[in-house]
C-alpha cells in the first residue's frame, strides 16, 4: 500500500507541476485540498504530500491557516535567484572544464544535439513543452562534470527554484530577436577548448538574457505576473 501511494502521489506531483508550467494554476492562486483530491482521484493526504515536495521546489507556498498557493513570482525574487544562479551555476561550471572527462565531454556534446533538433515553437504557434525538457538536460549535462555532489545539488536546486520563471519568460516575454540556439553552441564551444573564463561568461551571459525577458514584462505590466 504504501508503494502504491508514493506511485500516485508521484503522479499527481508531475500532473501539478506541469498545470503550473503551462498556466493552469496561475502565479498566487490557492491550490485547495479536496478540490485537487477530486480531480485527481485520490486522497487529499496524496495531493498534500504532492504539494509539499512542490513547495520543497520553489513552485508552492504553504502559509498556516491559508493552505498552499502557486508561488508570486515578483522583480525582487527574480533578481535575487538570477544573480544567485549566475554565481552558483558558473562556479560549478568552471569545476565542470577543470575535472570534467571525455565522457562528459561526450555527454555535453549528446544533450546540444538532442537540444538542437527540438524545437521552441511548434507549427501552429504553441509552445512545445518538451524543449524545456530537453533544454533542462543539456544545462545539467554543462555542469554534471564538477565533481562537487553539493554544488551540483546547489545549482539544481537553483534551477528548479527558477523553473517557473523560466516557462513564464517565454510566452510572456519572449525575445524573438534572440539567438537562443547560438547562445547555446557558444557555450559547448568554450567548454570543448576547456576555455573557463569564456564558458563561464557566455552562460552567465544567457542566465541572465532569460530574465531580462520577464523583467521587462513586469516593468511594463506588474499586473502581467505579480
Amino acid at each position: 500500500m504504501a508503494g502504491e501511494k508514493a506511485t500516485r502521489g508521484g503522479i499527481v506531483y508531475a500532473l501539478i507541476r506541469e498545470d503550473i508550467f503551462e498556466g493552469v494554476f496561475q502565479p498566487g492562486q490557492r491550490l485547495r485540498l479536496v478540490e485537487l483530491a477530486q480531480r485527481f482521484s485520490v486522497s487529499q493526504s496524496v495531493v498534500r504530500e504532492a504539494l509539499t515536495r512542490l513547495s520543497e521546489q520553489g513552485l508552492v507556498r504553504a502559509a498556516p491557516q491559508q493552505g498552499f498557493r502557486v508561488v508570486a513570482l515578483s522583480l525582487d525574487d527574480l533578481n535575487e535567484l538570477t544573480e544567485a544562479r549566475v554565481d552558483i551555476e558558473t562556479l560549478v561550471l568552471r569545476r565542470a572544464i577543470e575535472r570534467g572527462d571525455l565522457k562528459w565531454e561526450a555527454a555535453v556534446v549528446a544533450a546540444h544535439h538532442h537540444l538542437s533538433g527540438v524545437t521552441v515553437v511548434r507549427p501552429d504557434g504553441s509552445v512545445n513543452p518538451e524543449w524545456f525538457a530537453v533544454h533542462e538536460e543539456f544545462h545539467h549535462a554543462l555542469l554534471q562534470g564538477c565533481g562537487n555532489a553539493r554544488l551540483l545539488a546547489l545549482a539544481t536546486g537553483l534551477r528548479e527554484a527558477a523553473t517557473l520563471y523560466r516557462r513564464w519568460a517565454l510566452p510572456v516575454g519572449h525575445d524573438t530577436e534572440r539567438d537562443v540556439a547560438g547562445e547555446h553552441q557558444g557555450i559547448v564551444d568554450a567548454v570543448l577548448r576547456r576555455d573557463a573564463d569564456a564558458a563561464a561568461e557566455l552562460l552567465g551571459r544567457h542566465l541572465d538574457r532569460t530574465a531580462q525577458a520577464l523583467r521587462e514584462v513586469i516593468g511594463a505590466d506588474p499586473a502581467t505576473v505579480a
